[in-house]
């Protein structure tokens, strides 16, 4: 599979993106419920989506 197929990037690239943004809009709940544990759950969804931009770049300058 070649990083330009649109099965490498739906599974490196979107469905981890999506991850993170439920991890975010999850965290955003539970601070409008006044939980104070929803921080833990944006700050892991910013990392992870983080994670996902860094192996864009090293998949594309890496492997192209």
């Amino acid at each position: 599979m070649s990083p330009t197929d649109p099965q490498f990037l739906y599974m490196v690239l979107i469905l981890p993106s999506l991850f993170g943004i439920t991890l975010i809009g999850e965290g955003v709940s539970k601070l409008f419920r006044e939980d104070v544990q929803g921080w833990v759950s944006i700050i892991f969804g910013v990392v992870f989506i983080v994670l996902v931009f860094l192996a864009y770049f090293y998949f594309f300058q890496n492997l192209v």
